[in-house]
């Protein structure tokens, strides 16, 4: 028996890049970062933050979800497993990289409200008259 999951929760690295496939697939990569927060140590030394960076790849009806909906700085929960691949870069050098292929996301920031979206009217709350404490006797 064997398991490969990957859960990681971070901050959106920079807005996605999306593509279509020929045949309509929608595929979405993107980074995230996850950071371990430093501390000083009993001795007094000072261990900084550390942050690391994953690539994320997205396909079909989630990448799709995350090309309407994920933007820079965002916090996401996900779900996905560990791939390994190498390819030729411009030079003709073996390049490898590790990508975490999603298959669970939770969006975690609130969505921001579009600048050119209406307000909501806000209801007023009624105000008890002058010398009225709001109690019933």
């Amino acid at each position: 028996m064997s398991v490969n999951k990957v859960i990681l929760i971070g901050n959106v690295g920079k807005d996605p890049d999306v593509r279509y496939l020929d045949n309509h697939v929608c595929v979405a990569n993107l980074t995230l970062a996850t950071t371990d927060r430093g501390y000083t140590a009993q001795n007094g030394t000072q261990v900084p933050d550390r942050t690391e960076w994953h690539n994320l790849v997205f396909w079909r009806g989630l990448a799709e979800t995350v090309e309407k909906y994920v933007h820079k700085g965002d916090k996401l929960y996900i779900e996905g497993n560990i791939r390994n691949r190498s390819y030729d870069d411009q030079n003709g050098m073996k390049r490898y990289i590790t990508e975490i292929y999603v298959d669970q996301m939770e969006m975690l920031t609130r969505p921001q409200s579009k600048p050119d979206a209406p307000q909501q009217p806000q209801q007023a709350v009624p105000q008890p008259e002058s010398g009225d404490n709001g109690m019933p006797f």
